[in-house]
């Protein structure tokens, strides 16, 4: 294939990349994980370039941090004017106004048409902590439900609510009390005997069996759900069945809080994922794109439900920094010019044409599946028994990165090819991705057969 963008001259690691991988190995911890073994010089929309001058196609965007691309001129110039003006003054001590101007945006473009309040944090698993403790404060209840392969960050409350063990809450315990988990869909695994709306109706019945055996709803502050479950492989609910949920917290008294930290801004060809589902969070957790990679995340929430508070009761020393509110600023600018979400809808329609190409050439491919541009190849054995190819997956990984393509894993099993691109990929960009990452399952393939 006649690459033009992609261009790997060295091994992974290349020189330099080896030395500052060995200076690495000696002062930072083993448990601080990495995908491709090299260090990036520069970086410019969906394209990355290491210290070696390797040249790299970004499908990963830092998990999901990157969707209005590397380096957009907009947030840049926003970033060197606001350093210009002042850098961190603590929003609980001085005020400043990119704070206020960021949560009164926010407020507009979340789902629903009650009167929304924002607040500001540092990072996605605050924001699901700072969610949580509103719930409890305004309901004056102490559990939280969350979802089985939900994953919510790698804090106590957020490990707890997470519902993956390894390699998030191995050897990690005790978790936080009045924590619970109920099941999630996961359609391409239900039982054959079902069809996918039987599924749901059973689900939604578990849940309220839940309720039975295991917390009564009288004492549930809230259930949290991510639109698309990310971290387990982009697993996509029914419409039916979020509804469904939604409708039991009604019922019950219980605050519906939408984990939106990689699903926001633009990754499903909406702001928010929820606005699929055609319901209200009282609660919704952001962060990872929001500032295009500036460390920020934020609780947008009723009214009612984010003044439960008390002045004090919430907050933190770095919350809400000013550069984070003039990148975020910068972000939804980005978004409406560019028409971010029907770019995503686009990318999405193109790489699941791709996706159902590949599945016709490669049995490994058990599903493809996607929302916007949130797009997944779940690897197996065998379609038959649909056992998953963990080995398989991480080969496959490795192939790309070698060609030129950074791209990641994700699952319950460790066997799903996520993308989680720049919106602001171009189309040959993108297709020569794409080619990349077909002509490395094929060559993964040819090495395991022989």
């Amino acid at each position: 294939m006649n690459k033009k963008f992609a261009n790997v001259q060295t091994e992974l690691p290349g020189p330099k990349a080896k030395k500052l991988l060995d200076r690495r190995h000696d002062v930072v911890p083993q448990g601080v994980g990495y995908g491709v073994p090299t260090f990036v010089e520069k970086a410019k929309g969906a394209l990355l370039q290491d210290v070696d001058g390797n040249h790299f196609i970004d499908l990963a965007g830092a998990i999901g941090c990157i969707n209005v691309g590397h380096s957009h001129d907009t947030v840049v110039s926003a970033l060197h004017d606001q350093v210009d003006r002042y850098i961190h003054t603590g929003f609980n001590v001085m005020m400043y106004d990119p704070y206020i101007d960021f949560a009164e945006k926010l407020a507009t473009l979340a789902p629903g048409y009650s009167k929304k309040k924002v607040m500001f944090l540092n990072s996605g698993a605050e924001a699901v902590e700072n969610a949580v403790k509103i719930a409890r404060k305004y309901t004056k209840r102490q559990a939280v439900v969350s979802f089985s392969g939900g994953f919510h960050g790698r804090t106590l409350m957020t490990m707890s609510l997470t519902g993956k063990v390894r390699p998030f809450k191995y050897e990690y315990g005790p978790f936080a009390p009045e924590v619970y988990h109920a099941p999630y869909p996961y359609n391409y695994r239900r039982p054959e005997s079902m069809n996918e709306e039987e599924y749901t109706d059973y689900l939604l019945e578990q849940v309220e069996s839940f309720f039975i055996s295991e917390v009564d709803p009288s004492q549930v502050a809230a259930f949290i759900m991510e639109p698309v479950q990310g971290e387990s492989g982009f697993i996509i609910p029914s419409k039916k069945f979020v509804q469904g949920i939604y409708e039991i917290c009604k019922q019950h008294g219980i605050l519906f809080i939408a984990d939106e930290i990689q699903t926001g801004f633009g990754r499903t060809g909406k702001y928010f994922g929820m606005e699929h589902y055609d319901v209200e969070p009282d609660l919704t957790a952001i962060s990872k794109s929001m500032a295009a990679g500036l460390p920020i995340s934020g609780v947008i929430g009723r009214e009612e439900v984010m003044d439960s508070a008390k002045p004090g009761e919430l907050g933190g020393t770095y919350c809400g920094s000013p550069l984070g509110c003039r990148a975020g600023l910068a972000v939804l600018e980005v978004m409406e010019k560019e028409n971010i979400n029907d770019r995503a809808d686009i990318i999405g329609k193109k790489v699941m044409e791709r996706f159902k190409n590949m599945y016709d050439r490669f049995d490994v491919i058990g599903e493809y599946r996607g929302l916007g541009a949130m797009c997944a190849l779940e690897l197996v054995k065998d379609r038959d028994s649909k056992e998953p190819a963990k080995e398989l997956t991480g080969q496959v990984l490795k192939e790309a990165h070698k060609r030129g393509v950074i791209v990641l894993k994700a699952g319950v099993h460790d066997n799903v090819v996520r993308l989680l691109m720049p919106l602001v990929i171009t189309d040959e960009q993108l297709e020569e991705a794409l080619n990349i990452l077909e002509e490395s399952i094929e060559a993964v393939l040819v090495g395991v057969n022989g």
